[in-house]
């Protein structure tokens, strides 16, 4: 097998089927959030300031581009796209895994068009558990340096790499390679789940390991049991039966965004929210329950594919939700969020209140 050339056409699948194909599981526990109601906001609404701090940075707003795409010469232009809104927007953004262009830097001018396009935005560099546990330092150095990355971001798949027919199966050793990365990397690492949840005490390792932050990445939303279930569909042999079926019966693994993000968020911070965030509202419900930062993926994905246009307007309409829910909750600034009293309801309060009984 070319191991370089099926990285790359890897990701090229998962593109495609994100795109084109009905992909979105689960339940994230937004519709169990509410947020009290101001009656009085006394602010004005067209001077709500979006504004807030990450690491250090100073973003525009909490809307976060969140990991999609690269690794192969057709994801330039979607990532191009992407880095043009970061930078028009003052946001920050994740970039897909660059394992594809660590094996085959020719690969690499689809991850570096995004410092090229975003000479100021806050970017974070990607690199999957796996691969520094297998590599070191020094394919984060190299994944930073492709993009002139502000931080990286180690992701944890290991739900998606189980279902995968070539997945990596064994997660033995990634703790102590994080915890070393953490003691000595030059930027911030930020730990990051990809669609299953953290846990309170997966949380508690993390920071205990010296994360900077964690993306949360929870249940609901982009699945990928579910997308590695359509890959499956050509594998060879028996195979691919099983592995959709597998997949098929994963596709309820994980942690609601919304637990996640309060168990998370409990334990420390700073906390990015992803998974299955579809709105403004959303938005303004996850930095009332704790998250910094609100990260975006599939909704931008489709819009990035078609123009400038139509991912502007997209960014642009969930600004105007999320002021609008500033404005009701009486939020003149991001910070204020952190303040509103919420109603948690339905399942994610029997969740919560579960992990609360059990300790």
């Amino acid at each position: 097998m070319d191991k370089e050339r099926f990285t790359s056409g890897r990701k090229m699948d998962h593109l495609r089927i994100c795109a084109g194909q009905e992909i979105e599981r689960g339940y994230t526990g937004f519709t169990d959030i509410r947020l009290v109601h101001s009656a009085l906001p006394e602010c004005d609404m067209h001077r709500i300031d979006l504004s807030t701090r990450f690491l250090g940075n100073r973003l525009s707003s909490p809307l976060f581009i969140a990991a999609m795409t690269g690794g192969h010469p057709d994801t330039i232009t979607v990532n191009r796209r992407l880095a043009r809104a970061a930078e028009r927007f003052g946001i920050g953004m994740c970039v897909g895994s660059q394992r594809a262009a660590l094996e085959n830097p020719a690969l690499a001018e689809s991850f570096s068009v995004v410092r090229d396009e975003a000479p100021h935005a806050f970017l974070l560099a990607n690199l999957g558990i796996v691969q520094l546990r297998e590599h070191g330092p020094e394919w984060v150095e190299r994944a930073v340096s492709m993009i002139d990355a502000n931080a990286i971001a180690i992701h944890v798949n290991f739900l998606q790499e189980a279902i995968q027919p070539e997945g990596d199966h064994d997660a033995t050793g990634c703790y102590d390679a994080l915890a070393g990365l953490c003691r000595d990397s030059p930027v911030p690492v930020v730990i990051k789940e990809t669609g299953s949840g953290i846990s309170t005490e997966t949380a508690r390792r993390c920071w205990g390991a010296g994360v900077s932050a964690i993306d949360i990445g929870g249940w609901g939303g982009t699945s990928w049991p579910a997308v590695e279930a359509c890959r499956a569909h050509n594998a060879p042999g028996n195979a691919a039966g099983t592995l959709v079926s597998l997949g098929a019966l994963y596709e309820d693994w994980g942690i609601p965004t919304a637990v996640s993000l309060c168990e998370v968020a409990s334990t420390g911070g700073p906390v990015i929210a992803t998974g299955g965030i579809r709105s403004g509202l959303d938005m303004a419900k996850a930095m009332a329950l704790g998250a910094d930062l609100c990260g975006l993926a599939l909704p931008l994905l489709r819009p990035a594919m078609e123009s400038d246009d139509q991912l502007f307007s997209t960014i642009e309409t969930f600004h105007r939700e999320l002021i609008t829910a500033m404005f009701l909750s009486g939020s003149a600034k991001i910070a204020d969020l952190k303040n509103v009293r919420v109603y948690i309801t339905g399942k994610t309060r029997q969740m919560l209140g579960h992990l609360q009984g059990g300790e």
